[in-house]
């Protein structure tokens, strides 16, 4: 099977005002390939120094205790689990989750050998609505595992309050959310662990691949530090057999720069284009933008909204130079790989609809404000 990936990042490259903007990114790169290169000097490729560096500056900038750098947001989601709940051979125990989501988010939880259990998502911010939360928990239920869609935080205060009276664990996917905060607390601070991803479309990205769990509990980031290495207690005892899912010591350098140097400038500026969109869009009868509140800082990993005649307007702006996006058009109970689960079609009505009728916008650090307004008098020109 092919890798799809370089015939769509040469055909969106095409567009003038894009979703990928990696090339622009990483253009001004001298700096981090002369803090690379001391890495390559000494060797320090696998858990160096940088790794430590790193998730001390990350915990301290999120607000928690510990930090554990993984191989990616997927494997920070899945080593989570893992690590809170022991299981036995052939248990399958439930974790509720959303089924409006990245793909990565089943994954992790169905390759840790849990069930996913679907509850719909709320039509103003496109997160799990907590309260239908209460009514798919059963006696195998373990975990409730929110997803911060688009880096908006979920109603973490109903969620926790649910989970507390069911003894339940929460683990967060932050992967859209470093940064976002709800009143004076960071996303990733809520639950039992917070997990992030680096990827390089997030606002702190790296060269490739990489993640991190965050958490206040000493005794669970000891166990995920050993199993992100094999269960190395050191270089010759293994305590438990574990997953090679270290962070690289030079994917750590460039997230370490980039938190010192570039993520507040990188989010403050998705916010202001945000902005942007709102003030421009909001008028226009035929779209539902989500409504904003004071005490919700989002970080804009996407701007979304819904629309009316959805798939005519992607047709359209693509037509004129614009990379919107559908993310995403599928939602995970009715995908192939959730069959097995037993879901169908109207048991989510919520996540559909939304799903038939979102779009996204680019919003990233890179697009101009003269670009942002020709995309809104796009749509203004396509309803009218």
């Amino acid at each position: 099977m092919k890798n799809f990936y370089p015939e769509k990042y040469k055909s969106d490259s095409l567009l003038e005002i894009r979703h990928n903007y990696l090339p622009e990114q990483f253009k001004n790169s001298a700096e981090i390939l002369d803090l690379i290169s001391k890495v390559v000097e000494i060797g320090d490729f696998t858990l160096g120094q940088s790794v430590d560096e790193f998730e001390e500056n990350f915990a301290k900038k999120i607000g928690v205790e510990h930090a554990v750098g993984v191989g990616s947001g997927t494997d920070a989601i899945f080593l989570t689990l893992k690590a809170l709940v022991d299981q036995e051979y052939g248990e399958k125990f439930e974790v509720i989750t959303t089924p409006f989501t990245f793909y990565a988010t089943i994954g992790a939880v169905a390759t840790a050998n849990f069930v996913p259990v679907f509850s719909d998502i709320s039509i103003d911010d496109f997160n799990i609505d907590p309260s239908g939360i209460s009514s798919k928990i059963t006696k195998n239920t373990k975990a409730i595992l929110p997803v911060h869609w688009a880096g908006r935080i979920c109603r973490m205060d109903e969620i926790n309050s649910i989970a507390k009276s069911h003894d339940l664990f929460v683990v967060e996917d932050a992967c859209h959310a470093i940064l976002a905060s709800y009143k004076t607390r960071m996303a990733g601070t809520f639950g039992s662990a917070g997990c992030f991803s680096f990827h390089p479309l997030k606002n702190l990205n790296v060269w490739g691949d990489g993640g991190i769990v965050v958490t206040d509990s000493l005794a669970l980031a000891n166990k995920l530090r050993l199993l992100r290495n094999h269960g190395l207690i050191d270089r010759d005892t293994c305590s438990f057999f574990g997953y090679n899912s270290r962070l690289d010591t030079i994917q750590a350098v460039v997230a370490n720069y980039l938190l010192k140097n570039r993520i507040d400038e990188i989010t403050n500026s998705r916010i202001k284009n945000s902005k942007l969109y709102d003030d421009g869009l909001k008028e226009i009868n035929s779209l539902k933008i989500p409504q904003r509140h004071t005490q919700l800082k989002e970080v804009f990993h996407l701007y979304s909204f819904l629309a009316e005649n959805r798939d005519s307007l992607l047709e359209f702006l693509v037509r004129n130079g614009v990379d919107a996006k559908i993310h995403y058009p599928i939602p995970m109970h009715l995908q192939p790989a959730a069959r097995k689960y037993g879901y169908a079609r109207g048991d989510f009505p919520v996540a559909e609809y939304v799903t038939q009728n979102i779009i996204s916008l680019p919003v990233h650090e890179f697009v101009k404000e003269d670009q942002i307004y020709r995309v809104i008098e796009l749509i203004r020109k396509f309803y009218s």
